[in-house]
């Protein structure tokens, strides 16, 4: 087998619909994994699952809101049935809601942590149990770059990607001797739909703030999971994955 291949593996990948998650989970079929792709707007995972099969692929599309733990439950559950097990969770599925500290409201407050936080864990809760029984699993999550470096008018967001960072490591910690490896990964603005409202001054400021002078691509941050998710990162544990082109320098 190839290092970087994932011939025989079951991945599930959040926010599979567009963006990051959809360009991981081409990337990862690609490398030989059968895809089950979870996002809220069924219509997305639909035409991402179709373009895999397409290119002799296989994968799944499934509507379902990864706050709920009962959806999301059933359908590791279907997954498990169809394809006999979860090698690789991909928690990838992300809301932005900006506002500076003054004006956070709380709904919107709620929503973020609840999606890009507890959605993390809900998915991750539901896929353990699965991946202990067969002594191994990849865990891996979407943080920010703004987790270490905040941002600003980013009071929530940023919270739920440090929180994924110390969700992370604990889990590195609990589920290592199972076999099981947790890693998270720290886009930094990467061009996709999720930054495509950031106006044209910030978005400039940002490009001649990063070493690289330009936003990364979302097939650059699938190439890291797919690192990460392959034999080659198996003594990985608890990282968290800067791909920002040298925004932190």
């Amino acid at each position: 087998m190839d290092v970087l291949s994932l011939e025989g593996r079951v991945a599930l990948i959040t926010g599979a619909g567009r963006g990051i998650g959809a360009a991981t989970a081409c990337l990862f079929a690609r490398a030989g994994a059968q895809v089950a792709l979870l996002e809220k707007d069924g219509t997305g995972v639909t035409r991402v699952a179709e373009a895999i099969g397409v290119k002799g692929g296989e994968a799944l599309p499934f509507t379902v809101d990864i706050t709920d733990a009962f959806q999301v439950e059933r359908v590791v559950d279907g997954i498990v049935k169809e394809w006999g097990g979860v090698d690789v969770l991909v928690n990838n599925a992300g809301i932005v809601r900006d506002a500076t500290v003054e004006d956070v409201d709380d709904d919107d407050w709620a929503d973020t942590l609840d999606v890009n936080l507890r959605g993390a864990l809900v998915c991750t809760r539901a896929v353990v149990p699965h991946m202990v029984a067969r002594g191994s699993g990849r865990i891996l999550s979407a943080a920010s770059v703004v987790a270490r470096n905040g941002n600003y008018g980013q009071t929530a967001y940023a919270a739920s990607k440090a929180g994924i960072i110390g969700m992370t490591r604990t889990w590195a910690r609990e589920l290592g001797p199972k076999g099981i490896t947790a890693n998270a990964v720290a886009p930094g603005f990467i061009d996709t739909e999720m930054v495509k409202s950031v106006p044209e001054k910030v978005a400039t400021r940002i490009v001649e703030s990063t070493a690289a002078k330009r936003m990364g691509r979302a097939e650059e941050v699938a190439n890291v999971y797919l690192f990460l998710a392959s034999d080659l990162a198996s003594f990985m544990n608890g990282a968290v994955v800067g791909v920002d082109g040298g925004m932190l320098l």
